[in-house]
């Protein structure tokens, strides 16, 4: 489940002219008329300075002990910087829920949708270098990518995909990745899914196809993505500790095991493997680590009197596309949620997600030289985007609501509620109907079903119990249960898990299956498979 939650969806406003005398005229008159509101929004910024800031630090830090203990959250790490400095960087609990390892600044997390505004800064690097430019076309570096569309493929630039603005329908590919394809594998199929007309036309979060522009990034530097990221912006930044591999993450022996919510307690059940789609959520990291590179976005590409990316190419990083439907900019730039607060401050973020245990957040007000990055080891519940927000609101504001905190965090729970509930099937499948009507003799239905996207499913009667397989995963089989004529079902796991999701047999007037479709597999009309000879 890796995101960007929107948990404030301003966008910012723009007005286009041109060279005629008439739009000139007008755009003056614009600015006249706009120039008393602009001047209040002015008005209500708060000088935001360590005197404002220290006592902020400190509400934090006590709101964060206090819903640590609230919710048993294992643990998290802060990381707050201002004008270059590391103000904060500090580890609450333990990496792992009943065992002693406690959480330190160099305790290293799985940064899920963070590993975004990480990766568009690697590729800033690039930029900076001369390397390639965001408008280079993905076939140019990438000639085998394809969509399911010949103008988007001839025309989808690296930006296109780092914007979200490539065609592909939202999560495109991420169920390919929990039934075991690899990256190669992953990307190939995405050219069988439909775009109809949403190139450029529609924003959709897609993971896959972020991933697919980093990869076209790293062709051009002539480097693995993993290994561009390291020489290029890791260690350039002393992020010893931060890796776009797995493995490092894994036998780092101060990694923070992530956690998933069970009978009301926290508990490591299994870490989330996302190399596949490394350059959109297979980042980890450190909060010291992170907290350098904030330093660098908030001085403008130096560190240490260095300068390792040009003002010029972070700052592209910044800017949003033209949302065609609006004509304004939208509020997702080049893997960076750009917007404005009610004050006036521009606001760049991005929070990241795993249901299998990760959640994360950055916050940077640019203009103020101010981030903060909070790193989470449990699924996503609001706990690091309250924070966070709640922080912002501290030190940007003279009054401050007391509730500031439990405001939002009840405001991000109920989003992220409704995030999960909306995967979830509409049919109550643990409550099967009493007149329910009997299956067909179960070796009608065995058999491998295929299409393009999906490839293999395989059905088998095994002792009188129908078991699933898909995908590469031969080691994981998935018991179906009949719950009414044609119609079984079982229980979903891994990142995109969905609770009890259907699997429908079509039948030929022999009462043998000639199709399979997989409810939780169709969310663009691809869950249909057709019964291979």
């Amino acid at each position: 489940m890796n995101f960007t939650l929107r948990t404030d969806p301003s966008v910012s406003s723009g007005i286009n002219t041109h060279k005629n005398g008439t739009n000139v005229i007008l755009f003056w008159f614009f600015v006249l008329l706009l120039l008393p509101a602009l001047l209040k929004a002015q008005d209500l910024k708060t000088h935001i300075n360590e005197y404002k800031i220290t006592p902020a630090i400190t509400e934090l830090e006590k709101k964060t002990v206090e819903k640590m203990q609230q919710t048993g959250l294992p643990g998290l790490a802060i990381g707050i910087v201002y004008q270059d400095r590391v103000l904060y960087h500090k580890g609450f609990g333990v990496r792992e829920a009943d065992k002693p390892g406690k959480v330190d600044a160099d305790t290293v997390f799985q940064l899920a949708s963070l590993s975004k505004p990480l990766g568009s800064t690697v590729i800033a690097g690039l930029v900076s270098d001369g390397v390639m430019a965001w408008s280079d076309l993905v076939s140019r570096y990438e000639p085998d990518f394809a969509l399911n569309d010949t103008h988007a493929t001839q025309h989808l630039t690296i930006g296109d995909m780092y914007s979200h603005r490539s065609g592909l329908p939202e999560h495109a590919g991420d169920m390919l990745e929990d039934m075991g394809y690899d990256r190669a594998e992953v990307l190939h199929r995405l050219r069988f899914i439909p775009i109809g007309n949403r190139f450029r036309n529609q924003y959709a979060y897609t993971n896959f196809g972020l991933t697919a522009g980093a990869v076209a990034a790293a062709n051009a530097a002539k480097k693995k993505w993993e290994d561009l990221s390291e020489a290029r912006l890791y260690k350039p930044l002393g992020m010893m500790n931060t890796s776009s591999r797995y493995n490092d993450f894994i036998n780092n022996p101060n990694h923070a095991a992530g956690h998933v919510m069970l009978n009301g307690k926290w508990v490591f059940r299994e870490q989330r493997q996302p190399d596949a789609q490394s350059p959109a959520g297979g980042a980890s990291s450190s909060i010291n680590d992170m907290a350098q590179w904030l330093r660098l976005h908030i001085s403008q590409g130096k560190i240490d009197g260095k300068q390792l990316i040009s003002a010029k190419a972070l700052q592209e990083t910044y800017s949003p596309p033209i949302d065609p439907a609006t004509k304004l900019p939208a509020s997702y730039a080049l893997g960076w949620g750009v917007g404005h607060d009610d004050t006036g401050h521009l606001k760049l973020s991005h929070s990241g997600a795993f249901s299998m245990g990760a959640a994360t957040t950055v916050i940077m007000l640019p203009e103020e030289k101010l981030g903060i990055i909070i790193l989470t080891n449990t699924s996503p519940f609001g706990v690091p985007e309250a924070l966070a927000l709640s922080f912002i609101e501290l030190v940007t504001r003279d009054n401050v609501d007391k509730n500031v905190f439990e405001q939002k965090f009840d405001f991000g729970k109920k989003q992220f509620e409704q995030m999960r509930r909306a995967d979830l099937s509409k049919t109550d499948y643990a409550n099967p109907p009493e007149n329910a009507s009997p299956a067909f003799a179960l070796e009608n239905y065995a058999g491998t079903y295929a299409n393009d996207y999906i490839g293999p499913i395989e059905i088998v009667n095994k002792a009188g119990k129908l078991l699933m397989t898909q995908g590469p995963l031969k080691n994981h089989a998935y018991p179906l249960t009949h719950y009414d004529g044609n119609l079984f079902f079982y229980e979903t796991r891994g990142e995109n898990e969905a609770g009890l999701s259907g699997v429908r047999f079509n039948v030929d007037k022999n009462s043998k299956a000639t199709t399979l479709w997989v409810e939780n597999l169709d969310a663009y009309g691809m869950g249909t498979l057709i019964r291979q000879p």
